[in-house]
């Protein structure tokens, strides 16, 4: 059978996606993509072996009046676009990550009425995912509370595809040099990355036994480094890690963003320090954070309140408290949902016309 996989712009629509269509290869299907030219799965998708035809849409939210205006004037033609990529592939069903890029996708499967399920990786669902939330035929979300944006009976909780080596990351004990890892994604962030910076004078007049792992994104990895250098730090600043499990398997914590790294925090069971991106459309990553922290795996800081002073107060604290630091392991741990594609693959073979 064929399979649409729908979802683009960042790496946490289109990563998911990838690994519900691996396992949808493996079991014999043709899954092929939608997307954009401009978007993270232009690079990625083809460089997995699938196929991608493109669309031209943009976001809405959070955008300025010109683009949402250029957004809304090509919606027509992306819908048309879409309707041409099903009569000529003719899926069995469609696979959607939500997002804007999954808009013009899913309302052209609803106008042919084929069965759609929808992956929502965030505690608060998209704009695209509450619209279409009524027409989709199964929903499946990553924390409990976007359940109730779903009629009733549609929506399971099944987590975000995560690569298996996160499962099999074993617990770290404790030794007396505490490992953080900083990541803010693949691009970095400021943010994390100056507050890091300004921490280390802090670090270094404590002589705190503490080794940085930090990902500080291609634009600002010369200036960080250096400074990373100059302050005589213990660790290594990379502009991108190409062996996460590795970085995380190694950690004591994590500070990070909190959009589809939440995943593979609860994956790897490992304690975190969670600053949301605060223009995230609808707040998700700040919805993530807060249901992290219900459960007791992370401590959120916002956007705003993140100095050099308060990331050296948060680390040291965690690092006086390794009782706490083991029950936040352990929290994350448990919410981990292996076995996320799988199960997507299940319910895309069961509803396929």
């Amino acid at each position: 059978m064929t399979f649409l996989m729908a979802g683009g712009g960042t790496g946490g629509h289109v990563i998911p996606a990838i690994a519900v269509a691996q396992e949808l290869s493996r079991r014999g299907h043709t899954p092929f993509f939608i997307g954009t030219r401009d978007g993270f799965e232009a690079k990625i998708v083809p460089r997995e072996g699938f196929d991608l035809e493109f669309i031209r849409i943009g976001g809405l939210q959070r955008m300025g009046i010109t683009t949402q205006l250029r957004t809304l004037a090509r919606l027509p033609a992306s819908i048309v676009a879409s309707l041409e990529s099903i009569a000529n592939r003719r899926p069995a069903a469609i696979f959607s990550m939500g997002g804007y890029v999954a808009g013009p996708p899913m309302l052209a499967g609803w106008l042919k009425r084929i069965p759609m399920v929808l992956m929502e990786p965030n505690a608060m669902p998209g704009m695209v995912s509450r619209w279409m939330a009524r027409f989709v035929d199964r929903a499946l979300v990553s924390f409990p509370e976007a359940v109730k944006f779903f009629p009733t009976g549609k929506a399971e909780v099944t987590g975000r595809p995560v690569r298996d080596e996160f499962f099999t990351i074993p617990a770290k004990p404790r030794s007396e040099t505490l490992t953080v890892l900083i990541t803010g994604g693949s691009r970095g962030s400021q943010r994390l990355n100056e507050a890091a910076r300004d921490s280390w004078p802090l670090f270094r007049e404590v002589k705190a036994p503490i080794r940085f792992i930090h990902q500080t994104g291609p634009a600002m990895h010369e200036e960080i480094a250096q400074g990373f250098r100059e302050a005589g730090m213990q660790g290594e600043v990379v502009p991108f890690l190409d062996d996460m499990p590795r970085a995380f398997a190694e950690s004591d914590m994590v500070v990070c963003r909190s959009g589809g790294t939440v995943a593979e925090l609860a994956a790897a069971g490992r304690p975190s320090i969670l600053v949301p991106f605060p223009y995230a459309a609808d707040d998700h990553q700040r919805k993530n954070a807060e249901a992290m922290e219900r459960a007791g795996a992370a401590r959120m800081v916002l956007n705003q309140d993140i100095s050099g002073r308060r990331f050296f107060e948060e680390i040291t604290n965690l690092a006086d408290q390794p009782a706490t630091l083991s029950a936040m392991a352990a929290a994350a741990r448990s919410l981990a949902k292996p076995g996320a594609a799988k199960r997507a693959a299940d319910i895309l073979e069961s509803i396929a016309r």
